[in-house]
């Protein structure tokens, strides 16, 4: 079988080739497909290296920097059949590996990265100076082959706001100050409604309580699946229907330091992912209808808990949820607070209603969990390590990345 230790290339290509699927176990085919992977991320990683030294041989007869760039887009664009855009894109990415995000392209070549998380990196820190951009590659390589493209791109803002709060403070400001609303006909005859570049707070309170409303209609008679509730709600809303019913639950976690304005760590919006510190000292502050809810950290411990306003909820949910603000399911990042509390040891097999024994699953994994019979075990660290039905293990922490 295929060792994953293995550095690909054509030795593990020709190992590949000569193996039948139709033959192993189920396991083992999981190990194909992480290795069939790694193998298409080494010869992508040397597909870029390729188009960069393509753009090499025409710089070398040429001095316009421009000129060059727009001749091996154009050489690409022929030899691979590509269109302008796409390959004026693609060699952008492959220079972009190459001067400024090295480590990238080194991790892709190794097989550890597939593209798309090379892709979330470099978009990621497409706005940083390139020295800057490599300090944050460096502090989160090792850890983004265990992270999905979600979890990859909310590390990366928390490291982009660590890095220059200031910049990410004036970065988010000019941002917010081009908030807008865009409709869009589609072909099919329906439009889209977008908001753009909105105060991260104010979506996650919003998309909450679409979600809370919504899930209050979803009855035993009710036919629409959740998300025409949603899209219903989210326009009867707007049109002035439920005016009076109750604000969406936000939950926010910020470290002592930055809430009393001593460090410019980030926050982070459970569902959304890092927020600069001026929005999370803000949210810890709102007294406004709705409930929002803060956890207050120093040197990675609670301190304080609670909400911004009384509600009848158990010690015991609040807890759960302030121990784990997203789903603990493996790459999820379902907020706890739009999740089941699931019973680790089932309440039939005599598991106890305990915060230890009811860690925050999101619906579908819920679902999928008894469903599939995938197997959950809490570890002692406070991580979870999850069993596939073909064998295979995976831990989450179920904390933000």
């Amino acid at each position: 079988m295929v060792s994953m230790r293995w550095f690909p290339g054509p030795y593990v290509a020709a190992i590949l080739s000569s193996i039948d699927v139709s033959c192993l176990s189920g396991f083992d085919r999981v190990v194909v497909l992480r290795a069939h992977q790694r193998l298409v991320s080494h010869y992508t990683a040397q597909m870029y290296a390729d188009m960069a030294a393509v753009s090499d041989s025409l710089s070398d007869t040429e001095v316009d920097a421009e000129f060059v760039h727009e001749a091996s887009a154009a050489e690409i664009r022929t030899a691979l059949r590509l269109t302008r855009r796409t390959a004026d894109f693609e060699l952008g990415f492959a220079i972009d590996l190459r001067e400024r995000l090295p480590q990238v392209w080194e991790a892709l070549s190794a097989g550890d990265l597939d593209v798309r998380r090379a892709r979330t990196i470099e978009a990621g820190t497409a706005h940083l100076e390139a020295d800057t951009a490599r300090l944050v590659v460096t502090e989160l390589i090792d850890r983004a082959p265990g992270l999905t493209t979600g979890q990859l791109a909310a590390r990366i803002r928390r490291s982009c706001i660590q890095a220059d709060p200031e910049q990410a403070a004036k970065r988010y400001e000019d941002a917010v100050s081009e908030r807008r609303t865009v409709s869009v006909a589609n072909e099919t005859g329906t439009a889209n409604l977008l908001g753009l570049d909105l105060a991260p707070e104010k979506v996650a309170a919003v998309t909450n309580r679409i979600n809370r409303l919504a899930r209050s209609l979803k009855t035993k008679t009710e036919v629409r699946t959740m998300d025409q509730l949603r899209a219903d709600v989210f326009l009867d809303l707007l049109l002035g229907a439920d005016t009076a019913g109750k604000g969406g639950i936000v939950d926010i976690h910020v470290d002592l330091q930055t809430l009393a304005e001593l460090s410019q760590s980030p926050g982070e919006l459970a569902g959304y992912g890092p927020v600069i510190a001026d929005i999370a000292r803000q949210t810890t502050a709102k007294q406004k209808k709705g409930e929002w809810r803060y956890t207050i950290t120093h040197g990675g411990q609670v301190v304080d808990s609670g909400t911004t306003r009384r509600r009848p909820t158990t010690s015991q949910r609040r807890r759960a949820q302030t121990n784990n603000p997203t789903c603990i399911f493996p790459g999820c990042r379902m907020p706890s607070t739009s999740c089941d509390l699931d019973h680790t040891k089932p309440w039939s097999e005599g598991g106890p209603t305990t915060v230890d024994n009811l860690p925050p699953v999101c619906r579908h994994d819920h679902v999928t969990r008894h469903k599939a019979h995938w197997k959950h075990r809490a570890l002692p660290n406070g991580d979870h390590q999850w069993t596939s039905p073909l064998g295979h293990t995976y831990t989450t922490s179920g904390k933000p990345p």
